[in-house]
């Protein structure tokens, strides 16, 4: 009987083909001698030479060569060489830095091209498709990106002084630093309201049924308006309120600054937290609880012991969902004073300067991929069987 080949892997030959298209098309990289002045874009060949550019496509063609017979061998090979080709990228950077960059030119600046960029975005996106076809956890798959982070410290402290990227954080660590605690405390303070009061509703939603219809008609309400308006709406009543109560204004709550943003993050996080709460509370198979019931716990026993145990991975879920929500959401707070990482963007934005733009939004990014892999990895870990 013979023996039936693998079919092609259409996603891992699409990704590497396409990922070599704009690695050879697009500008890798770009020159300008000062923040000022406009970079000159630059190709994979004068950035690399022709040597350069041969082998780092060979990776990418290595990949689909791979994607042609998907055996689990293969897969792993593949895997290996998407982590080595995004190891790779900062060293690619560096050869171009170093000949493209004058180093007597002291406000050279090297600028990231959007071939990196997508070829970036592309290797992570392999990354995910290897993951899930090598039935990888969340958080063994973050930890491949540890060599290649490595290599990113290494290069920038060695061979990338002059990246624009790292020019703009060196001038602001102080406060780059300072905006990261901002973002998170924010972020953490609402999710955290969010999660204590999301179960308060989703009890009283399953106790008293026109809390259910009420309570999610708000929430769905909530949800779309755009946050500018939101922002706006909360701006004369919370002012108001700073004027005429001594102990808010005291804690600093006014119309714009940390108030207005925390109530906004909050009234959008608490539709995923409810949800997902009422319906893993709802979900909970009756059979269990009446035999727990059979066994003779009392009402509080069976919620606490058996309820809540069975729908806690559901309801973080909820939790991964808000706070990787509330990650990006915090970013547009900075338009009213509310500090975080936003406030970068908006500063390169009005200064047209995409590099401290990115100062902002990659950690922004990187944030929300380490919540999503940690709580995702937690939520495996405590589904039955998940520890196994």
């Amino acid at each position: 009987m013979p023996v039936e080949r693998p079919r092609h892997n259409i996603v891992l030959l699409s990704l590497s083909l396409i990922g070599l298209l704009v690695w050879l098309a697009l500008d890798t990289v770009s020159v300008a001698p000062n923040r000022i002045v406009p970079g000159t874009a630059h190709g994979l060949v004068a950035s690399l030479g022709w040597g350069g550019a041969l082998v780092s496509a060979l990776p990418l063609l290595a990949l689909g060569a791979l994607a042609r017979r998907p055996t689990p061998t293969a897969l792993r090979l593949a895997l290996g060489l998407t982590v080595v080709q995004l190891a790779t990228l900062p060293l690619w950077l560096s050869l171009a830095a170093h000949r493209l960059v004058d180093p007597d030119a002291l406000g050279a600046r090297l600028g990231i091209g959007a071939g990196v960029w997508l070829l970036l975005f592309l290797l992570l996106m392999l990354l995910v498709e290897l993951r899930s076809r090598l039935s990888l956890s969340r958080l063994a798959g973050v930890s491949l990106l540890a060599a290649p982070l490595a290599v990113l410290g290494w290069c920038l402290t060695q061979w990338l002084v002059p990246l624009a990227l790292w020019q703009e954080y060196q001038g602001r660590r102080d406060q780059f630093l300072g905006a990261i605690l901002e973002h998170l405390a924010l972020v953490g303070v609402a999710v955290g309201a969010s999660l204590l009061l999301g179960v308060a509703a989703a009890l009283a939603m399953r106790r008293w049924q026109a809390a259910q219809r009420i309570g999610f008609g708000v929430l769905n309400f909530l949800q779309t308006i755009p946050s500018i308006a939101l922002f706006g709406l909360l701006l004369a009543p919370l002012a108001w309120l700073s004027a005429h109560v001594d102990w808010l204004a005291a804690l600093g709550v006014s119309g714009i600054g940390w108030a207005p943003a925390l109530l906004a993050l909050v009234g959008y996080s608490l539709l995923p937290m409810v949800r997902n709460t009422f319906v893993a509370l709802e979900a909970v198979d009756p059979g269990v609880i009446d035999a727990a019931r059979g066994m003779g716990m009392s009402r509080g026993q069976v919620f606490r012991q058996v309820r809540l145990p069975l729908a806690l991975p559901v309801i973080l879920e909820g939790v991964r969902i808000t706070t990787v929500q509330a990650i990006g959401l915090t970013a547009v707070a900075a338009l009213i004073g509310a500090g975080g990482l936003g406030t970068f963007i908006f500063q390169g934005l009005g200064q047209a300067a995409m590099d401290l733009v990115l100062l902002g939004a990659l950690p922004i990014l990187v944030l929300a991929l380490v919540a999503d892999a940690l709580l995702g990895a937690l939520t495996e870990t405590l589904r039955p069987g998940g520890a196994e």
